[in-house]
């Protein structure tokens, strides 16, 4: 505790002297053309806090194989704890992300953090298919706290930067969800799949404290209306925003097929004649984390209008990635080269999407982020029971087929639509 306090002091002071006005919300409704630069520190703090939020959602992919033994869960409809939590992530960005346009985001982001522990005590103790189901609904509703601090952070970034404050903070989120594969294949190796989810609720109450100390108390410039209009007004920024519209579906494409991979993948490393272990499956999200780092940089690009061009070189990648996938039996260099391309091709679309899709309207970035986001968590959920069905009847190189038409469907919709909007 006296080093989280150290830490804690240590950034808040780094915010409060060196940069006073880092961590204020603009009084108006955009952006003020002078707001400072945010700083570093917090930034990172935003990143870490929205990569150990959003890994609780896919801590599950490498444990589905033993959720499933030891819960008398059928292999093939395994996909379902992951399409639960999804689905239940998608309420969340509807019902829960808004809110941070209407209330104090402070008390938002720590209160969503600490149910958050409670929800995972309950997966963590689960002893029927039902209570783990329940649990991780719980778990998928609450972790949408990842998109309340992406967006914040794009209100807290100067104008000219924020393409590169997002990409940083969003880098924290594929990096926890790469990792979230490494942590849990570890652990339970180590201890059992529960324990995954008892150390991270053990985790998640210490960013809460850290999050609690340096987040401002004063929150301003919010919406001057109800919650029922709030989320009217959800519906009516799809109505009133093309660049959300097609961004949104991209989304879901990309992280489709992002699933799709990762969901699956766990079936053939885990079966002979590969038959790896849950600590060796996991590793391949360490792998992923070179892509994701490296399109963390996405972000600038945006910044410098370059957008349309950076999202058709990664779709592009995106659907190459799969040749070397498609090869994974017979080459784990190949799957190490495919899983590379993957996630960077992702991440740099993810990162673009955002950067675009957060200058359209200021004042409502998160309304924006949760109906953004909504097409992702369609995606992803879609993306998991499919691939786990696709693998039962066509084996891995149906799992292939299928994630190179998603991308290359991705790839289409892009060339049909990029005229449309500008970056």
């Amino acid at each position: 505790m006296d080093r989280l306090e150290k830490t804690a002091g240590f950034l808040a002071e780094d915010h409060n002297e060196a940069k006073p006005e880092v961590l204020q919300e603009p009084l108006a409704a955009g952006d003020p053309p002078s707001a400072p630069a945010m700083s570093r520190s917090v930034a990172l703090l935003f990143a870490v806090a929205c990569g150990l939020a959003v890994a609780n959602v896919y801590y599950a992919q490498p444990l589905l194989d033993a959720m499933a033994t030891e819960l008398g869960i059928d292999r093939a409809a395994a996909g379902i704890v992951i399409t639960a939590t999804q689905i239940c992530y998608a309420l969340g960005l509807l019902l829960l992300v808004p809110l941070g346009d209407l209330v104090n985001r402070r008390k938002l982001i720590v209160g969503q953090m600490l149910l958050s522990v409670l929800a995972l005590i309950v997966v963590g103790t689960a002893s029927t298919a039902v209570v783990l189901l329940a649990g991780m609904g719980a778990v998928g509703l609450l972790a949408v706290v990842t998109q309340a601090l992406v967006a914040y952070a794009s209100t807290l970034a100067a104008p000219a930067e924020r393409g590169r404050i997002v990409g940083l903070v969003t880098s924290g989120v594929v990096i926890g969800i790469l990792l979230a594969r490494t942590v849990a294949g570890t652990l339970t190796d180590l201890a059992g799949w529960r324990s995954v989810y008892f150390v991270s609720a053990g985790l998640t109450v210490l960013m809460a404290g850290l999050l609690f100390r340096v987040l401002p108390r004063e929150d301003h410039g919010k919406a001057p209306m109800t919650y029922p209009q709030l989320l009217r007004s959800v519906f009516a920024l799809f109505i009133q925003e093309p660049v959300l519209r097609i961004r949104g579906i991209l989304a879901l494409l990309i992280f489709a097929s992002f699933s799709v991979l990762w969901t699956s993948l766990v079936l053939p490393l885990s079966s002979p004649p590969l038959s790896l272990s849950h600590t060796a499956i996991g590793s391949f999200g360490l792998i992923g984390v070179a892509g994701a780092m490296a399109a963390a940089r996405a972000g600038r690009l945006a910044d410098r209008g370059l957008g349309q061009r950076t999202t058709g070189i990664a779709l592009t990648l995106l659907l190459v990635s799969w040749l070397p996938i498609n090869l994974t039996e017979r080459s784990l260099w190949a799957l190490i080269a495919g899983v590379v391309l993957l996630d960077l091709a992702v991440q740099a679309v993810h990162v673009t999407n955002q950067s675009m899709i957060y200058n359209v309207r200021p004042e409502a970035r998160s309304r924006l982020a949760g109906a953004y986001m909504i097409f992702y968590s369609i995606g992803s959920a879609v993306g998991s029971i499919a691939s786990t069905l696709m693998y039962a009847r066509a084996g891995w190189t149906g799992v292939c087929l299928l994630g190179a038409a998603i991308s290359g469907l991705a790839l289409l919709f892009w060339g049909l639509t990029r005229r449309l909007t500008t970056a």
